[in-house]
């Protein structure tokens, strides 16, 4: 990572909430506040995605990197679940519940990269919002067939899983946005740029330093954790932001639109799957994955992997390295 994004206030209240944290401070965002940024931010994702695919339409671009993203996010959940029954010595429910967490996405991992990879002059394209959304739901059900299989549990509990991953209120939100967005257009959103466009950043930073608040906590928390666990959480991101990157290449996706793919590939879900394995595998322990999830990967990625991922993509597109 460049020296640009090392002194992105972005990343700076990161590591403002981790070393808040760690040393014990009381410092706080209430959750209330913390509910509200995280509205805003995914709606702000999801409308301005959907202006920018309202200028530029719809394409086999597009649609290949739609159809990238729905496939990764049903197949690393598998792979991820053999490695954590092999080398991470987890049951097969514990496996499952933290497999769905990795083919899954962290959409604030993804605004991070947004914002540092549009400092380093490569801006991903807006559709990307739109394959963010879309990876979401399948790596829950991809998990939840490595734990139970399509034909366990009754009708009622499989309708109100449906409702769960089908209606999750981020997805909701994220293609809801999206579509107002293209509906809207670049004229539409002229009344309301000042406040999603004009305060994204600050709430951006705040929402960070809780995330950093939180994380530390979760670590210093944390009781189920191996150093199995710590290497696989670490592991998984390198090897699925990697995957990522060059599927983007290979598709003929731009430097940072690539790179992003490889990002939502590399992150790990801490809000919408927990709230889906609560539900259909409430014998999971939230320990396991929340902590690898939340309080390794998620710093990783923020720390090191965006940078990580970032040269990769130039590399691999030619789109040369942005200057520190």
């Amino acid at each position: 990572m460049g020296i640009q994004a090392l002194t992105s206030p972005v990343v700076l209240f990161f590591v403002l909430g981790l070393l808040a944290a760690f040393a014990r401070s009381d410092l706080e965002i209430p959750e209330a506040i913390a509910k509200g940024m995280s509205l805003y931010l995914m709606a702000a994702i999801g409308l301005k995605g959907g202006i920018e695919v309202a200028e530029s339409g719809l394409d086999g671009t597009v649609l290949a990197a739609l159809a990238a993203g729905v496939g990764a996010g049903l197949l690393m959940p598998v792979y991820a679940y053999w490695l954590l029954k092999g080398l991470g010595r987890l049951s097969r429910i514990n496996a499952s519940a933290v497999a769905a967490h990795y083919g899954s996405i962290s959409v604030v991992t993804f605004v991070t990269a947004v914002e540092i990879y549009t400092l380093q002059g490569n801006p991903p394209q807006g559709y990307m919002v739109a394959v963010m959304a879309s990876m979401e739901s399948p790596a829950i059900l991809a998990g939840l067939l490595l734990a139970r299989g399509l034909g366990s549990g009754d009708a009622q509990d499989r309708k109100a899983l449906a409702q769960e991953v089908l209606l999750n209120p981020s997805v909701v939100l994220l293609l809801g946005a999206f579509a107002i967005g293209v509906i809207a257009g670049p004229q539409g959103f002229a009344d309301v740029r000042p406040f999603f466009d004009g305060i994204f950043k600050g709430v951006l930073c705040l929402f960070l330093l809780d995330m950093g608040l939180i994380a530390a906590r979760r670590i210093m928390d944390a009781r189920a954790m191996t150093w199995r666990l710590v290497i696989i959480a670490i592991l998984l991101p390198l090897v699925n932001g990697a995957i990522g990157t060059s599927l983007g290449v290979a598709i003929g996706l731009d430097t940072g639109s690539a790179a992003a793919l490889g990002v939502l590939c590399a992150s790990a879900s801490y809000i919408a799957v927990p709230a889906a394995m609560r539900l259909a595998l409430p014998e999971a322990d939230p320990g396991i994955y929340l902590t690898m999830s939340l309080s390794i990967t998620f710093p990783f990625n923020v720390l090191i992997n965006i940078g990580l991922i970032g040269s990769l993509a130039a590399y691999l597109t030619g789109g040369g390295v942005a200057a520190p």
